[in-house]
């Protein structure tokens, strides 16, 4: 006989008129969803995108005015004659005049002015520095400006006082203040003269406060060589930029052309100090970039685009925009804005996913009326096939040949009713488990085997004739095979196969006809839960008066053939050799030692990691020339390592 092609994909006829309609449907109302959606989130983008622009917008014109005000204010300072000819000692008009512009810029912690010669005079608005500065700077409780003069004193010394005022610019203490302080040498004034300089320095430690900010500064066009500054404090700094966050995930930060971070809504928990009122190196951008805006800005020095959209590692979109700081001047200040777009658009996320759900109800309340139509549709082409499926199995039933209106059914019918005659009538000539077989196999069943390694497993119950020979034959055959059920599960459960009951009596195989590469220690966890199932139903066969199975095991692994044998017409599979032989006689032998699992040293060699062995004695069983080393399993290690 030929072999049968092997059967290809087939999906059924009710499957496939619910699969049409479905993905007519599908097709249809995703379009008309894909169609919404991208139209929505067009809108989306365009909507966040102006919308973040505008903020970005406001946000550096924010910047830039706190910059120019404070600008305004050193432009002034410096044009003042008393300051461009340092005329700082003894000025109380000067002082009016800084108290008035500490005032009137909340950003700002202080102003100052140094010059050439080591003369310094600097105010300091005590409660923006916050408790801490004023315990630092141990002002009185009730001074609001701290006044730091450095001055000429005699044989062009310098003298240091530090004199705290009141609201009302009273003095209310005064003392000694730092002789170690030279502006010359603070980063505010040694780089205002460098070529192009920043109007906005890198931030540094403040000498008098001990804490992180900016400076503006600002030379004195005329005059005595000198800068005026003011500080902007690092908290100062990022509580500005805090405002400018949107939602909750949003931010907001200032960077240069060399991807450094100069401010951030959390920059003091970037940047440490370093000796010399100097600071750690200015973090990077990669390494504050936990959303990936990193890619954004790419873009945008790449297309000179400022509005930008990225996702971050989750899928999540933001919208980005980026601004210039004008005011920063060759600093090259960028202001960089991003937020997630689900935060702003929340309603409209929420209105496309009611979309998308739409669309899926859609198509659930069109799946009863095609399940409907193909049940109809298909129902005698089912029924056919259950009747074919049934005459392949030999098992012919009388109905009564179908009628449809659909004249290809009606055709197929009056077949199959032909072929289930047929059938019948050459099942009375043919044994019928050979044709299953040729039939589920798709190829001619064969005499023959071929050599393999197997595990080989005989049982048999201690004298179970004597047990038996006098009860009820129905009773007999209702609890061995109960008995039989219970061994037989425990092979299967640890991949063996039983191949045959005899009389009381079991063989097992393992690794055909699939291959087991454990097939060794399957086996022998086979036995022992053979034995643990053994255990529990004599327990039962005691409650119910019947008496308790011993059963003896015999266990052999080495080479058989497996395959059919039998005639051509009745065939059956199991394995021949001495392997089967060997392990038979090993169940035998434990009458003679008073066990009840013998196995070979074979099986000892490949399991002992894992199980426990009793060497019992070297024989020579009947049949066998050569001496046999056999062992008792007892248990596994595991089991022993447990207790």
């Amino acid at each position: 006989m030929s072999a049968v092609n092997p059967t290809r994909f087939r999906v059924g006829f009710r499957t496939s008129i619910i699969v049409l309609f479905v993905g007519i449907v599908l097709f249809v109302g995703l379009a008309l969803v894909y169609l919404a959606f991208s139209r929505v989130t067009l809108i989306t983008r365009s909507a966040a995108s102006s919308f973040m622009d505008s903020v970005a917008e406001l946000a550096a014109d924010r910047v830039n005015g706190q910059l120019k005000t404070v600008r305004d204010s050193l432009d002034i300072l410096q044009g003042l004659t008393s300051v461009q000819s340092a005329a700082i000692q003894d000025n109380p008009r000067l002082h009016i005049v800084l108290a008035s512009m500490l005032r009137n810029n909340k950003q700002l912690y202080n102003l100052y002015m140094g010059y050439d010669n080591g003369t310094f005079l600097e105010m300091d608005f005590i409660d923006r520095g916050g408790e801490a500065a004023r315990d630092r700077l141990a002002a009185p409780h009730d001074a609001t400006f701290r006044l730091l003069i450095i001055a000429k004193s005699g044989n062009d010394g310098l003298t240091s006082t530090i004199t705290f005022l009141s609201d009302a610019l009273v003095p209310v203490g005064q003392r000694p203040g730092p002789t170690d302080y030279d502006p010359r040498s603070r980063p505010w004034f040694r780089d205002a003269f460098s070529p192009n300089p920043n109007l906005l320095t890198e931030p540094y430690l403040f000498f008098a406060t001990g804490e992180i900010g900016y400076t503006v500064r600002m030379p004195i066009a005329e005059g005595v060589k000198g800068v005026v500054a003011g500080d902007i404090l690092l908290s100062e700094a990022e509580t500005m930029l805090r405002k400018q966050q949107l939602g909750k995930s949003g931010l907001a930060f200032l960077f240069d052309d060399a991807g450094r971070v100069l401010v951030h809504p959390d920059m003091s928990q970037f940047i440490s100090h370093a000796g010399g009122g100097r600071l750690s190196e200015l973090p990077r951008l990669g390494d504050i970039d936990k959303a990936g805006v990193s890619s954004a800005i790419d873009a945008w020095k790449r297309t000179g685009v400022a509005q930008q959209f990225f996702q971050d590692s989750d899928g999540r979109v933001y919208a980005a925009a980026f601004r210039p700081i004008e005011m920063s001047g060759s600093a090259n200040l960028r202001l960089g804005l991003f937020a997630p777009i689900e935060e702003f658009y929340a309603k409209i996320e929420s209105e496309r996913r009611a979309l998308f759900l739409a669309a899926i109800g859609l198509v659930l309340a069109v799946l009863p009326i095609a399940f409907g139509l193909g049940s109809m549709l298909s129902r005698s082409l089912r029924a056919l096939a259950c009747e074919t499926d049934a005459i392949q199995r030999f098992q012919f039933t009388e109905t009564a040949k179908w009628h449809s209106p659909i004249r290809e059914i009606d055709d197929l019918s009056r077949s199959v009713f032909t072929m289930r005659t047929l059938a019948q009538t050459f099942s009375h000539f043919v044994p019928k488990l050979l044709v299953q077989q040729l039939v589920e196999t798709g190829s001619a069943m064969k005499l023959g085997g071929a050599r393999r390694e197997v595990t080989v497993l005989f049982t048999d119950v201690e004298n179970f004739t004597g047990m038996t020979e006098h009860r009820d034959p129905t009773d007999v055959m209702t609890f061995t095979s109960r008995y039989f059920a219970a061994m037989s599960e425990a092979i299967m459960a640890h991949n063996g196969i039983v191949d045959k009951f005899i009389g009381d009596a079991v063989m097992g195989i393992w690794n055909a006809p699939v291959q087991d590469d454990n097939h060794v220690q399957d086996a022998c966890a086979a036995v022992l839960a053979c034995i643990e199932a053994n255990a529990r139903l004599n327990a039962e066969f005691e409650r119910e008066g019947w008496p308790a199975y011993r059963t003896r095991f015999g266990l052999h692994v080495g080479d058989a053939v497996v395959g059919n044998i039998g005639s051509p017409d009745r065939m059956s599979y199991t394995a021949l050799g001495a392997t089967v032989n060997l392990a038979a006689r090993l169940e035998a032998l434990n009458k003679n030692y008073g066990t009840s699992v013998l196995v070979s040293s074979e099986i000892k060699q490949r399991t002992e990691a894992f199980y426990l062995f009793r060497h019992v004695d070297v024989v020579k069983p009947k049949g066998f020339a050569a001496e046999v080393s056999i062992y008792e399993l007892l248990e596994g290690r595991r089991s022993r390592d447990n207790d």
